[in-house]
């Protein structure tokens, strides 16, 4: 058996083996059979962080075992997208030439897209001067000659320094529509592009055929909310990162999406609207009981909903919770289906080979 094919029946393992995981855990839930989207092995991660090591006048790429603290050089990162491999040794070289470039440089961050554009952001343990930005242009420039659309962000404590853009924009394939998404430095981004699409389709295919309206707690910089406005009157969707509304805004108007509106703000504050426990200078001129949202969809942290928001999503006809912990989904789904019941589910292998599960669950008003 060659590597590739030794891999491929590895992963197909290890995929078997999560999805009997998710099976039994929703088991006690009369869930049916999940639908299952395999990742590309290798090559699917949009986005890298690396320590920077210095030893005499060079510097390399590690990475530490949380929890041993072990250092590892890295020379390719296998599960990081193409770009990110063809990009490391070349930065790597260019900035071994130039003292103010890696002079404290500590971190280097890549954010990358399947439209091939690349953000680099370089972390230093000290201000950034006056030599620094004319370096990191010229940079810039070499990484554009060889590899197109790259943008560069210079960090430091209480400073940053942008040359051009602090984002990239990617293009993502959603059912027969193609989407473009600003995509900011720093904020939460899907880290598997292709899975992302999957799970966006998915969302798409289970609300096919809504009424009303939808609300989506957690929206980031709208990546379900805009998928899934052609199947609902309108959306209202809620975010608590400033930096992610304005990138939702931006994804609003250059899609040309009229239906959506993206509130600043977090779940338990939308909770507090809702039920008047609050009033909110931001939601002035905002009628938010003429929405008819008989369907909502949470994308919660990891540590799952909080249980005033719990209570609140069981007032809807139908709920669609995307979750990135299936302990805290399955403690969320103990409340929820004493009013629901889970009619659609699905794992997203967003990471191959690690014990991390994605996952998608409808339900639906018993």
């Amino acid at each position: 058996m060659t590597h590739a094919a030794h891999s491929d029946a590895l992963y197909q393992q290890q995929l078997h083996e999560k999805q009997q995981r998710l099976t039994q855990l929703l088991a006690p839930f009369q869930a049916p059979m999940p639908d299952v989207f395999a990742s590309a092995p290798t090559h699917y991660r949009m986005r890298a962080e690396f320590r920077i090591w210095h030893e005499g006048d060079e510097l390399f790429y590690v990475m530490f075992n949380s929890e041993t603290k072990q250092r590892y050089y890295v020379q390719s990162f296998p599960t990081g997208s193409f770009l990110i491999n063809q990009l490391m040794p070349r930065l790597q070289a260019l900035l071994q030439a130039s003292h103010t470039l890696k002079h404290k440089l500590f971190q280097v961050d890549f954010l990358t897209t399947l439209s091939g554009e690349a953000l680099i952001s370089l972390l230093y343990h000290k201000t950034l001067n006056d030599e620094w930005q004319p370096a990191a242009r010229e940079l810039r420039q070499t990484l554009r000659n060889e590899f197109g659309e790259i943008d560069i962000v210079g960090r430091a404590h209480k400073q940053k320094i942008v040359l051009e853009r602090e984002y990239v924009l990617e293009r993502l394939q959603v059912g027969e529509q193609t989407l473009e998404y600003m995509q900011v430095e720093n904020s939460f981004t899907q880290p598997n592009a292709e899975m992302n699409q999957h799970m966006l389709g998915w969302a798409l295919d289970v609300t096919a055929g809504c009424q009303g309206d939808l609300l989506e707690l957690y929206c980031g910089n709208g990546n379900f909310s805009l998928a899934l406005a052609k199947n609902f009157n309108r959306v209202l969707a809620t975010e608590i990162a400033k930096s992610s509304v304005n990138a939702a805004q931006h994804n609003i108007a250059v899609n040309q999406i009229d239906n959506v509106q993206i509130l600043h703000m977090s779940a338990e504050e939308f909770t507090q609207a809702m039920n008047g426990v609050r009033e909110f200078n931001r939601l002035k001129g905002i009628d938010l009981h003429s929405y008819q949202c008989n369907t909502i969809l949470v994308d919660p942290p990891r540590a799952g909903l909080d249980p005033a928001t719990l209570a609140m999503i069981q007032e809807y006809e139908q709920i669609l919770y995307i979750s990135c912990n299936p302990q805290t989904l399955c403690d969320n789904l103990n409340t929820l289906c004493q009013t629901h019941a889970i009619k659609r589910c699905a794992l997203f292998d967003q990471f191959p080979f690690t014990h991390h599960m994605e996952s998608g669950v409808w339900l639906v008003r018993k």
